[in-house]
């Protein structure tokens, strides 16, 4: 089974393209963009499982320099 997930991200001040090249760089991430809004930037993202939903988010995209705080968001198919 494979986990889709929006990962909605906020930036610090100068550091959005930066945050969007290095999310579009992670292995699981299929794209990342700019927005205007509450949040600076979306992630879509495909994993194995949630588990490595929560790693990714944690291990790798938190740390990204400039990214202040992030919102995932698990896609529900019906």
């Amino acid at each position: 089974m494979t986990v889709e997930a929006y990962i909605l991200i906020q930036t610090d001040a100068g550091a959005l393209e930066d945050v969007v090249n290095a999310c579009n760089g992670l292995h699981g991430i299929i794209k990342a963009e700019a927005l205007n809004g509450p949040y600076d930037a979306i992630a879509y993202a495909q994993t194995p499982e949630l588990d490595d939903l929560n790693r990714m988010v944690l291990r790798q995209i938190q740390q990204i320099p400039g990214v202040t705080r992030t919102l995932t968001c698990p896609v529900m198919h019906f």
